[in-house]
């Protein structure tokens, strides 16, 4: 082989090494800009998902803060019903002592309506 030979083999083998070496270097930016575009697209859908996650925290404070007002509520009126009972028998029992008319049965049979009305 002649050493012209030898020098055009070893001249297209660097060549060929230097294209392999910028294709790899091609291919490798190329996918690394993928990976930012799918980083990017991650980031997008976390930013979403976090405030659909804050609003139905927010719904979910406001549906709790409506249940302890309601709560609140409903034992104040359970409050006034008990009161309005005591009433109710305190008027029945003095009504019961000053009435002339009435008996001792009839004292008692009001005594057990009252506590058959509580159940």
């Amino acid at each position: 082989m002649s050493t012209g030979a030898i020098i055009a083999i070893v001249i297209a083998v660097v060549v060929l090494v230097a294209i392999v070496a910028i294709a790899l270097r091609a291919r490798r930016r190329q996918r690394h800009e993928e990976r930012r575009v799918e980083a990017g697209e991650l980031r997008q859908e976390a930013r979403r998902r976090e405030l659909r996650a804050d609003r139905e925290a927010a719904l979910a404070d406001e549906q709790e803060a409506r249940a302890r007002q309601e709560m609140a509520a409903a034992q104040e009126r359970a409050q006034a019903a008990g009161r309005e009972r005591n009433f109710a028998r305190e008027h029945h029992e003095r009504a019961s002592e000053i009435d002339p008319d009435a008996s001792g049965d009839e004292n008692r049979q009001d005594e057990r309506a009252e506590t058959t009305r509580r159940r």
